[in-house]
């Protein structure tokens, strides 16, 4: 099973973010559908959106606790699906 892992992130215009994976994957995701709800309100000062940070290179970290995991990025990027990056989930449900 391949883990993703995030090596690097550039905060774009639009809350878009560039990504680089550790297998290489690199694209742009769009963020936008999240600024302003919940706790991503705080996006709403756009610097607050520019102060992302990498930990662990499992997740994407924000001021005011907002994080964003490796996998779900990874499976935005890439399109892959959750049984593609994780195949025993697809077992799991075969044998269901």
């Amino acid at each position: 099973m391949m883990i993703p892992r995030i090596l690097v992130v550039r905060p774009l215009d639009n809350y878009r973010i560039w990504l680089k994976f550790a297998d290489q994957s690199a694209g742009n995701v769009d963020l936008s559908h999240l600024a302003g709800k919940g706790v991503f309100a705080s996006w709403n000062n756009y610097e607050n959106f520019k102060k992302v940070t990498i930990e662990n290179g499992r997740r994407l970290v924000w001021p005011d606790e907002i994080d964003i995991d490796a996998d779900s990025l990874y499976l935005k990027l890439t399109g892959k699906t959750p049984e593609e990056l994780f195949p025993a989930l697809k077992e799991e449900y075969v044998h269901a």
